[in-house]
C-alpha cells in the first residue's frame, strides 16, 4: 500500500523552482537579455549586480502613491524570485502594476532584443527613452519605457490588469510615470 507523506517544504520547494524557471523564461522577454552567454554563471552577488541601482529601495513611497500605485504591494524579482544581473520591483495599484527594472544591459541591447516592438523614441523631461511593446502582449495592456544609465539601462512598464474592462492606454500611464519617476533614475 503507497502511502502519501505530507511534504509542505518540499512543495514550497517545488514552487519556488518553478517560480525560478518561470522567471528565468520571463526576464529575457521583458528587458533585452538576448544573446548567448559564454563563461561561468554568475550568482547574485556578483560586482555588477551590487552597482545595480535598486527600484525597491530608491524609489520613494510618495512617488509610487502619486502614481495610483500601493507602495505595500512591493514584490522584488520576478514573482519575488530575484533575478541574477537585474534589480526589479514591482507594485500595484486597483487599475494597474508598475513595474521598473534596473540592468547593466545597454538601451541599444534593449532596442535590438527580437521581441521587442513598436520602438519610439520619447523625451521625459531631460531624459531621451526608447518607449516599446512586447511581442505577443495585447496593445491595450502592457507598455515599457527604458532610459539610458551609466550602469546599463533602467526601465518602466505599465501592465494593466486583465480584470479591467476599459483600460487606459498603457503607454500614457506608462509616459506619466516616467514623468515622475525619469528624475530619480540613475543617469
Amino acid at each position: 500500500m503507497d502511502r502519501q507523506v505530507d511534504n509542505p517544504e518540499g512543495e514550497r520547494m517545488a514552487r519556488r523552482v518553478m517560480l525560478a524557471l518561470c522567471a528565468a523564461v520571463l526576464v529575457p522577454g521583458v528587458a533585452a537579455c538576448g544573446g548567448s552567454t559564454e563563461g561561468a554563471a554568475t550568482t547574485s552577488t556578483s560586482a555588477a549586480q551590487a552597482a545595480l541601482w535598486n527600484p525597491c529601495t530608491e524609489v520613494p513611497d510618495d512617488l509610487l502613491r502619486q502614481l495610483s500605485v500601493d507602495p505595500g504591494t512591493e514584490e522584488s524579482g520576478v514573482a519575488g524570485v530575484p533575478q541574477s544581473g537585474w534589480e526589479i520591483c514591482k507594485w500595484s495599484g486597483q487599475k494597474y502594476f508598475l513595474t521598473v527594472y534596473s540592468t547593466g544591459r545597454t538601451l541599444q541591447e534593449v532596442r535590438d532584443k527580437p521581441g521587442n516592438i513598436e520602438l519610439s523614441d520619447v523625451r521625459i523631461g531631460t531624459r531621451s527613452g526608447t518607449e516599446y511593446r512586447v511581442e505577443g502582449a495585447s496593445k491595450d495592456r502592457n507598455c515599457d519605457i527604458v532610459f539610458s544609465a551609466q550602469q546599463g539601462a533602467v526601465s518602466l512598464r505599465i501592465g494593466n490588469r486583465l480584470s479591467d474592462a476599459n483600460p487606459q492606454d498603457p503607454c500614457g500611464l506608462a509616459r506619466q510615470a516616467a514623468e515622475v519617476l525619469a528624475p530619480i533614475f540613475p543617469s
